[in-house]
């Protein structure tokens, strides 16, 4: 009876681990940014990206504030009235048609815009990849760890539980890794260079504001949900194998 309480238990946690990894994964607000530089050009893209001669709009000093949020599939920016607030105003306000999204499948680390070399091109686009690889063996261990543990639980096999909870161990650890190195970039990176792009020439003085999205929350909050899930499937199964 207490094991199958544990189970229970659990099967609780890691389906709200997982659940939050998978919602950190598909919703684009790991950052969220704000910069008083003025508009940015809603050009049409070509293969998901700016058109690079339109692009290179100057951009002068506005009343309005450029509003930027991003995750793994798409960066977007549009603008809003100085005195909406950022987080709320990306997830809640009726946005303007002239809002522009581009992909960003390699983010959060810079793209270059154009060909490389390029000015705007950071060096560190480099450990890109590992953020995305990261982040998608995290989704896939979750997902072994669920079908392990969904296949354990009508047999009670001990086997099953342990390498199902280790599945899970090992997808809240790639999820802290990938938490880390947002961190690492958003504290050591010129994140503000990041958000202006070619804006930045024409504003030298700009002010940009920038804060860890509602993304960046969730996954954060999935990594102690997925680790206790993990522990407790394997004490589960060390418990059924003592038992026999």
């Amino acid at each position: 009876m207490r094991v199958g309480a544990a189970a229970l238990a659990g099967g609780i946690f890691g389906v709200f681990g997982t659940l939050c990894f998978f919602l950190a994964f598909a919703t684009d607000y790991w950052l969220v940014a704000s910069d008083d530089c003025g508009p940015t050009p809603t050009t049409p893209t070509v293969n998901g990206t700016l058109n690079q001669t339109e692009a290179a709009v100057t951009a002068a000093p506005t009343a309005f504030l450029t509003l930027h949020h991003e995750g793994f599939f798409w960066r977007c920016v549009f603008q809003v009235e100085p005195s909406a607030d950022a987080v709320q105003a990306t997830l809640f306000t009726n946005q303007p048609q002239s809002k522009v999204c581009v992909h960003g499948y390699l983010f959060p680390l810079p793209v270059a815009v154009g060909q490389v070399p390029h000015p705007i091109y950071d060096a560190t686009a480099v450990f890109r990849g590992f953020w995305t690889l990261l982040i998608i063996l995290g989704l896939a261990c979750s997902l072994a760890g669920a079908f392990l543990l969904l296949c354990g639980v009508p047999f009670f096999s001990h086997k099953l539980y342990r390498l199902g909870g280790a599945f899970l161990l090992a997808a809240a650890a790639l999820f802290l890794l990938v938490l880390l190195l947002f961190v690492l970039w958003m504290e050591t990176v010129d994140v503000r260079r990041y958000v202006l792009q070619e804006r930045g020439e024409s504003c030298p003085e700009a002010t940009v504001s920038v804060l860890y999205g509602l993304s960046f929350m969730v996954a954060a909050a999935g990594v102690p949900l997925e680790l206790i899930a993990g522990l407790v499937f394997m004490l589960v199964g060390r418990a059924l194998l003592a038992s026999k």
